[in-house]
């Protein structure tokens, strides 16, 4: 049993083999960086699609910790207990 359960968006299914959500084990430093760093482990381009090259959020991308938006937070740095859900929210505009 996973103790961080993730909620994936439809547009970054296609990088989780069409999974909508993923367990991840609990991350030694328990904030979200490292568990983001644990969903994104050799999956590089889905790093990409969630966080720039300097590691901060895309604009458009949200992250919720139990319902909470960790832009209202501490960010990156927002800690994730064990049993958490966290949902990624992804933007979508056009023009």
């Amino acid at each position: 049993m996973y103790s961080v359960t993730v909620l994936i968006p439809t547009l970054l299914r296609p990088y989780l083999d069409g999974r909508s959500e993923i367990g991840v084990e609990p991350p030694p430093r328990g904030d979200l960086s490292s568990v983001l760093d644990a969903l994104c482990e050799g999956r590089p381009l889905l790093g990409q699609r969630i966080r720039e090259e300097t590691g901060a959020l895309r604009r458009y991308v949200n992250i919720f910790v139990d319902g909470e938006d960790v832009r209202r937070l501490d960010g990156l740095g927002t800690e994730v207990p064990p049993g958490a859900t966290v949902m990624i929210v992804q933007s979508v505009a056009g023009g």
